[in-house]
Formats: C-alpha cells, sequence, structure tokens
C-alpha cells in the first residue's frame, strides 16, 4: 500500500520480487537503488537531501569536444566512478536502467544516448568528434567483424533499429581514445574492445551525448548516484573544446515555496515545521520559504512540483474529500460543444487533425506561472 502511495502503482508481487510502474516523470526511480533511495525517505526511514561526495579531475580526465559535432550531436557530459564491485544483478541493473533512460527522458535516444564503458580498456583523455562513415571502423558490440559506419547501420541489428538517428549525416560523431581506439558511435552502439561491462571492471567512464546539455547533466547525475549506491567514487571530468565544464555537475537547485499557496492548493492548514518534515520525506531540504533540490530530480520545474511533493508525503488517503460549496453545475462550453462535433464529422470524412505552432505571450509564460523573465530571449 506504502509503495503505490508513493506514486508508483505496485502491478504484483510474491515471494521473489516486486512489480511496480515508474511514471516517465520520476526516471530517477527506475533503478532498484534509486527506489530505494526515495522510498526510504517516504517512509521516513532517512530524509532530507542525500548529498553524493565527489573528486575533482585527476590527470588526464578529460574529453575534448571537436567542432565537427556542432550540427549533428553537439553536447556531452562525462564522468569517471571507480571503485565499484559489479555482479550480475548489478550488471543487469545498469543495463536495465540505461535502456529505460534511453526510452523515456531521451526520447529513444533521439534526444540523449548513454554510453558506460570498462576504464582499464580506455587510454585517456579522449575526443569527441566527426568523421565521414567509411573513416569509421571498428568491432560493434556482440560481433566479432570490423564494421565501417555506414555497415553497422545497415547490417548490425542495434545500428539499423536506430540508422535513422543519423540519417541524411555526411559525418557520425564517435568517441575515440588517446591510443585512437574507437569507443563508440553515439548514439547507435558501443565497441566490442572497449564497451563491454563484466564482473571483473572495477572503474568505468560514462558519457551521455544529445541536444540539451541541462538534461544532460541530470541524467548523468541519476547514473553517477546511481552508481555511488553500489559502493562507486565519484569523478569529475574536464570538457574542453566547444563545450568548457567539469561534469557531472552535482550542485542543487533552489526554489521558493509559499506555506499559503501549499495550504490553498491542497486545501490543508500545514504549518512551516509539517511543510519541511514533509519535503524532507520527498529527498528535499527545506528553510525559510526555499526548497533545495536534489541534482537528480527532473521533474521539479516549478512551485507546485514541489507542492505535489508535500501531497504525495502527507498521504493521498489522508485528504478528506469535499463537495465544494458552489451554487453552479458545470457543463460543456457550447462552442467547445460545437468545435468538437465539427472535429467529429471531419474525422469521420478519413482528415487527420494536427496541432500547428501556437502563438503565446510573455505575461502568459512568466507573469501567470510566477516565474522570473530575466535572463530570457524572446522572438
Amino acid at each position: 500500500n506504502k509503495i503505490a502511495m508513493f506514486g508508483t502503482p505496485l502491478e504484483s508481487f510474491n515471494d521473489e520480487e516486486i512489480e511496480l510502474e515508474i511514471f516517465p516523470n520520476r526516471p530517477d526511480l527506475l533503478s532498484y537503488h534509486g527506489f530505494k533511495r526515495g522510498f526510504l525517505g517516504f517512509l521516513g526511514k532517512k530524509t532530507g537531501l542525500k548529498k553524493y561526495p565527489f573528486n575533482k579531475p585527476e590527470e588526464n580526465y578529460q574529453v575534448t569536444i571537436d567542432k565537427s559535432v556542432k550540427d549533428i550531436r553537439p553536447y556531452i557530459v562525462c564522468a569517471i566512478v571507480k571503485g565499484l564491485k559489479f555482479d550480475n544483478e548489478k550488471i543487469k541493473e545498469m543495463i536495465n536502467i540505461q535502456e529505460k533512460l534511453h526510452f523515456t527522458v531521451g526520447r529513444k535516444r533521439k534526444k540523449l544516448a548513454i554510453g558506460i564503458y570498462p576504464l582499464e580498456k580506455i587510454k585517456l583523455p579522449i575526443t569527441y568528434k566527426a568523421l565521414e562513415p567509411d573513416k569509421i571502423k571498428f568491432v560493434p558490440l556482440e560481433t566479432e567483424k570490423e564494421m565501417s559506419g555506414l555497415q553497422i547501420l545497415q547490417r548490425h541489428p542495434t545500428g539499423k533499429d536506430y540508422a535513422h538517428l543519423l540519417a541524411g549525416k555526411a559525418k557520425f560523431p564517435i568517441f575515440i581514445d588517446a591510443d585512437n581506439n574507437i569507443l563508440s558511435m553515439p548514439p547507435i552502439i558501443n565497441s566490442q574492445l572497449t564497451g563491454k561491462i563484466t564482473e571483473n571492471t572495477k572503474d568505468v567512464f560514462i558519457e551521455c551525448s544529445g541536444f540539451d546539455f541541462e538534461i544532460l547533466n541530470k541524467t548523468l547525475n541519476i547514473l553517477v548516484t546511481t552508481l555511488a549506491e553500489m559502493g562507486g567514487k565519484i569523478y569529475q571530468m574536464n570538457l574542453t573544446g566547444n563545450i568548457k565544464a567539469q561534469t557531472p555537475n552535482l550542485a542543487t537547485e533552489k526554489m521558493k515555496i509559499s506555506i499559503e499557496d501549499t495550504n490553498k492548493l491542497l486545501g490543508l492548514n500545514l504549518n512551516e515545521k509539517q511543510i519541511k518534515n514533509l519535503l524532507g520525506k520527498m529527498g528535499h531540504n527545506y528553510e525559510k520559504e526555499e526548497v533545495e533540490i536534489p541534482p537528480w530530480r527532473t521533474d521539479i520545474l516549478h512551485e507546485v512540483d514541489l507542492i505535489e511533493d508535500v501531497a504525495i508525503a502527507y498521504g493521498y488517503e489522508n485528504f478528506i474529500p469535499e463537495i465544494p460549496s458552489i451554487s453552479t453545475i458545470g457543463q460543456e462550453d457550447s462552442k467547445e460543444t460545437i468545435k468538437r462535433k465539427i472535429s467529429e464529422i471531419l474525422t469521420g470524412l478519413n482528415l487527420i487533425e494536427v496541432s500547428n505552432y501556437h502563438l503565446t505571450r510573455k505575461d502568459e509564460q512568466f507573469k501567470k506561472m510566477n516565474l522570473s523573465d530575466k535572463n530570457q530571449k524572446f522572438i
């Protein structure tokens, strides 16, 4: 019952395992260790914001981003995690979370793709660049024969599944180490030589490539903190070239929350201490109407998302339903009725409804959403 109240519906359970559903808005719960961290807080066992120590880049912990990838797959973030003790279950968990992040946040690898490699088979530093397909030659994962970039898209099962992501590109992106060994061709596949994790792997190199630097950062945070929960030590890497940064960036975000708005929206009468305790159960820190948010939470975009966390921690089973004290009865607007009937007629004529670009206003996007418009660009 508690699992369902956490917002993760229970599908089934037996003496061996529990099966539950994780909604796409909480990708940090997609691994066993990520779910365990969140659920222990919800139960009141380990509350508040958990902070993970990380180490500054060591010598050669560097990835150079070549300008050739700018119009192909421009952004990457990277990390190294050391001191891991993999077994079969942990390897399965890593593969599982990698694929689920690809499918959800990554939009089937279109928005982001993840690569995880055994560090002992890589010579640092690493370069991320793009080459013509016929100049890319390596043995892709789970094969024994060397292929070119184009052959991988045409012949390899994974290559054929994701070939459309590189369709029409004159060059394909690759990660290559200091010994000129190709690590992978993102977002398609890793190399058999450097891209397979085994139970003997102790240290790993992780990269995420895509089109949104912030989402890549959050995804990398999910991965490295999951590995830290397995006992690993996180190391940053230096990114140089088109992007200059140190990743992972485990800095927390701070957001205001109003006690008045929280009580008004939820129909409760919570005081500041109660809100602090409830947000602590959801993994946040609270101080004077300001919330410190975990760096792996991709779903907190607005104050309302924090209020939702308060509601989950309070317990939906504890809300008392009330009939609104209003004298009117809601009904569909007559204009909407006409629009709906016209839409049904046109659909019956085999026409397809298309939602084109929508115009909006600065007032609607910021003032009415109670957001600051500073440093925003408008067209």
